[in-house]
């Protein structure tokens, strides 16, 4: 059974100013989204599944229309704020959603395969869907699979940036992923950040997570278990989420699922402002010189 694609598009881009999943940074317009598809069709992903909002589904779908219909099935899902387990109070002036778990769960009527969730603003690299689509088809205890980047491969020339620090067993298990603020590079080149007014160094071979998950449909009953005690608990906080980390933390702990942490050596780049677009076109334009990419990708 071919794995599905999960795009998480719901978000606004309020930093960015529009739309990330929408703008174009290929030399014919493309997205990084459409980098993402062309990835996973060609790693032999059989269904591709958005989550959006409502209030944008018509022209997201129009703008993607006519490019890959022809190659792969093609889902679309709504993250609505009302979208609950049965029997679940929340404050109902809440506008903010859930957060990148309940995304997931959002997509469960239509998913009964493996499946890999990505963000839709980012940039993972063909080799990416290649590893995780084999650790899933090929393990037998049926851990979820987190790919997890070098951290040297994911640091920006034009600033520091959060990364989500993973730390593994001696078998290569997820224990925890540790989010960590300000990493950059020190005027010596090496990494660092501060923590507690203290100056603290990394490793540029440390594993990080870009919320790059493979997961099996068993997700969508963890998930909403663990959702209904974050409601229970959180509900009434109006900007409270539901993290896929946090969920992946319960499960680890409680020992319901473990986690394989695969390395890649791909590297990652997205955009969180527009002063990132320069840079992100600059990237593609290599990797299509570099033969890596066609210049035109949907002919």
């Amino acid at each position: 059974m071919k794995p599905t694609l999960l795009v998480l598009a719901a978000g606004m881009g309020s930093r960015y100013g529009g739309l990330k999943q929408m703008d174009a940074f290929g030399p014919n317009g493309e997205t990084l989204l459409d980098y993402s598809i062309y990835d996973a069709v060609n790693a032999g992903f059989g269904k591709i599944v958005f989550v959006i909002r409502e209030s944008f589904s018509e022209d997201f779908k129009a703008f993607f229309k006519g490019k890959f219909e022809d190659l792969v099935d093609i889902e679309y899902v709504f993250q609505k704020i009302e979208d609950v387990p049965n029997s679940v109070n929340y404050d109902p002036a809440r506008k903010k959603p859930w957060g990148t778990a309940h995304a997931v769960w959002v997509a469960r009527d239509v998913i009964k395969e493996p499946f890999v969730v990505i963000n839709a603003d980012d940039f993972y690299g063909r080799d990416a869907y290649i590893a995780i689509k084999q650790s899933l088809e090929q393990s037998t205890s049926k851990n979820y699979v987190l790919l997890g980047y070098y951290l040297q491969n994911t640091l920006s020339e034009h600033g520091t940036v959060n990364r989500g620090v993973c730390k593994t067993n001696e078998s290569g298990q997820l224990i925890s992923i540790e989010e960590t603020l300000k990493i950059g590079f020190d005027p010596g080149g090496k990494i660092m950040y501060r923590a507690d007014d203290q100056t603290e160094f990394l490793s540029p071979d440390t594993i990080v997570s870009m919320n790059f998950w493979g997961f099996y449909p068993d997700y969508f009953k963890f998930c909403e278990a663990e959702f209904k005690s974050f409601l229970e608990s959180r509900g009434h906080e109006p900007k409270s989420e539901f993290f896929i980390p946090l969920l992946i933390e319960h499960l680890i702990i409680s020992g319901k699922k473990g986690v394989d942490v695969v390395h890649c050596n791909e590297d990652w780049f997205g955009v969180t402002y527009q002063e990132d677009k320069p840079f992100v076109q600059e990237r593609i334009l290599r990797l299509i010189s570099s033969g890596r990419y066609p210049e035109q990708l949907w002919k």
